[in-house]
């Protein structure tokens, strides 16, 4: 298969289902820059270790190079998002349920980022596509079990490695610095704490990078007709569209966010937002290399939760906890319904 921009481009000016899908895909990966992407710089953010606007500047070349590193190295994660639900053989059946999916990410996106939420934007693309999927097959015969269990695992995993790598890692940084001067120890917390938002920054490229492109991916191979199990080559005008675009939303709507994860939920120090910046990165990476699609959310905002705890449970802010894991559990259900909806809207429209 042809995966050249500029076979790509001509196919999108041949194809308007083709384009919708794309276009709504961007907006997708727009969303996710603005709800998903400023957890990573969030904590470096209020602890006025960086500015804002240099934050985001390095968010979005580290997402980039995310993307194409592990790409290079392990791409299983897009493939598994390919490889998720089955959307048929008729290809215009197929993207006309996709776009349905997708617009229904972004609706529910969006509500989330207006109340101020981190929700789930990995979650919400699954719960998308595969509300999308049975609809259009109006069963479960959509759903590939086998790697639809992948995404049980990564919630699992993401909760219980962001929050136990998180007290661990806080926990081994105080002890490590327990005799040294406070005021000394700043500047090396403020320079590591840079290196800690660049390492989250690279990981959610990893992570979610690859999910965008898998979705932009089964876009293509729907609309020529072709088996979503066919390994291909990851284009890098894929992954640089992917990664500029996130960046531009992380731009519009991130402030918003930043406030909410890394202020409200946890009083940080500098030393406590390096320790939640290298346990969530650590959980990220685990979750790549064995090509598991996890939420960069569940693992930033539990490493918070967990370094938090070292100092007490009371220093975590149970209220904002409970609107982010009500959140959570909603998006599943919630998301996969609005795909459902839609994509039989869609199918009637279309």
């Amino acid at each position: 298969m042809d995966l050249s921009f500029e076979h790509f481009w001509a196919q999108l000016m041949g194809n308007p289902l083709l384009l919708l899908a794309v276009v709504l895909t961007l907006g997708v990966i727009l969303v996710n820059g603005w709800t998903d992407a400023p957890n990573a710089i969030a904590t470096c953010v209020v602890t006025r270790c960086m500015p804002v606007r240099a934050a985001i500047i390095m968010a979005a070349v580290f997402n980039f190079l995310g993307v194409f590193i592990m790409s290079m190295v392990n791409a299983t994660v897009a493939e598994t998002i390919t490889k998720m639900v089955d959307f048929g053989s008729d290809s215009h059946q197929a993207i006309v349920a996709l776009s349905a999916a997708l617009f229904a990410i972004v609706v529910w996106a969006t509500l989330a980022w207006f109340f101020g939420i981190p929700t789930s934007e990995s979650h919400a693309l699954i719960a998308g596509l595969t509300g999308g999927a049975i609809a259009l097959h109006g069963s479960l015969e959509g759903v590939n079990g086998s790697e639809w269990i992948k995404v049980v695992y990564g919630l699992v995993i993401s909760v219980a490695l962001g929050f136990g790598l998180g007290w661990l890692v806080c926990k081994f940084i105080v002890f490590l610095f327990r005799r040294a001067n406070r005021a000394k120890t700043e500047k090396i917390f403020q320079a590591a704490q840079i290196f800690g938002a660049a390492s989250m920054s690279f990981m959610h490229g990893a992570q979610d990078g690859q999910k965008f492109m898998g979705v932009i991916l089964l876009s293509l191979l729907l609309a020529n007709g072709q088996s979503t199990s066919e390994a291909v080559e990851m284009p890098v005008w894929l992954m640089l569209l992917c990664s500029v675009v996130m960046g531009l939303g992380t731009s519009i709507g991130g402030k918003k966010i930043i406030k909410s994860v890394g202020m409200d939920m946890v009083k940080l120090e500098k030393y406590q937002g390096f320790s939640a910046d290298i346990a969530a990165s650590l959980s990220l990476l685990f979750s790549s290399v064995f090509g598991i699609p996890v939420s960069t959310t569940h693992a930033k905002t539990t490493a918070i939760m967990g370094v938090g705890a070292v100092k007490r449970i009371s220093a975590i802010n149970f209220s904002v906890v409970k609107e982010m894991v009500l959140t959570w559990v909603l998006t599943f259900p919630g998301c996969g319904l609005i795909g459902f909806i839609m994509a039989k809207i869609f199918m009637a429209v279309f």
